[in-house]
């Protein structure tokens, strides 16, 4: 059976690599805009559903995953940054306080959808405002929701987590192996 990732992510093609299944990527091109009145906590599902019913549409006969990843914290979500200002000000405010990562999965198969939401507590050290601006100055944070990558530098900055490690990455594959499974995509 055919399997189509729906993301553009490098990082999630290469969790889902890890995983006993062949596949192609189709990056979903889908309204991203969220309704005001969603708990954050449940944004990152949503957008994964978008993207893999797109796909879905253009594939039916096709095994569609998709996957989007919010950082939350005090019931506010923060994207990615589009600017060095903007991503000092997210590194400060997550700076020595614990934040959550939710990933949203979705798979669409055989006519049917399932969907779930993974959720990792990250907790930073607290950062200087010179760790802050070295760090604001590479290109690392700049594609990364919460403005910082826990693969890259951007782990330097993490006292601990709790939860799954590739949640944070981008793709909790443990969780969607188990689902894949159930609809006999991998073995």
């Amino acid at each position: 059976m055919k399997c189509i990732l729906a993301s553009q992510s490098p990082r999630r093609r290469e969790l889902l690599a890890t995983l006993p299944i062949e596949f192609t990527v189709a990056p979903a091109n889908c309204d991203e805009t969220l309704p005001e009145e969603i708990p954050a906590e449940q944004a990152a599902e949503l957008l994964a559903v978008r993207k893999a019913a797109a796909i879905a549409k253009e594939h039916p006969d096709a095994v569609v995953i998709g996957a989007d990843t919010t950082v939350i914290i005090e019931d506010t979500i923060l994207g990615k940054p589009q600017n060095h200002d903007e991503c000092c000000a997210m590194l400060k405010l997550l700076s020595g306080r614990t934040h959550k990562v939710c990933t949203g999965v979705a798979i669409f198969a055989n006519g049917k959808s399932m969907s779930f939401t993974e959720e990792t507590d990250v907790t930073f050290f607290p950062l200087s405002t010179e760790e802050i601006v070295a760090y604001a100055h590479t290109d690392e944070p700049y594609d990364k929701a919460g403005a910082y990558g826990i693969q890259g530098k951007g782990g330097l900055f993490v006292a601990g987590i709790c939860g799954d490690y590739n949640n944070v990455v981008g793709l909790p594959v443990a969780r969607l192996y188990r689902y894949l499974k159930k609809l006999g995509v991998c073995g």
